[in-house]
């Protein structure tokens, strides 16, 4: 089963304690997936987006 995460795991959080994937902010993210340049989320609600950890586990280690 693939395991889903959110983008607070991605990019970390402070508030929380996370440490996230990238060193970079939230923001960035998300503006790197509107320009294609990050994996494409998926919806799992109105206010619920998530990504495949496979995905961006590809994207940090250079396998995209």
């Amino acid at each position: 089963m693939q395991r889903l995460i959110r983008v607070k795991d991605i990019v970390g959080c402070k508030k929380s304690g996370i440490r996230g994937y990238l060193p970079i902010s939230k923001s960035s993210w998300w503006a790197g997936v509107a320009e294609g340049k990050y994996p494409s989320p998926i919806k799992l609600g109105a206010r619920t987006t998530c990504w495949r950890e496979s995905d961006i586990l590809s994207l940090v280690t250079g396998n995209a």
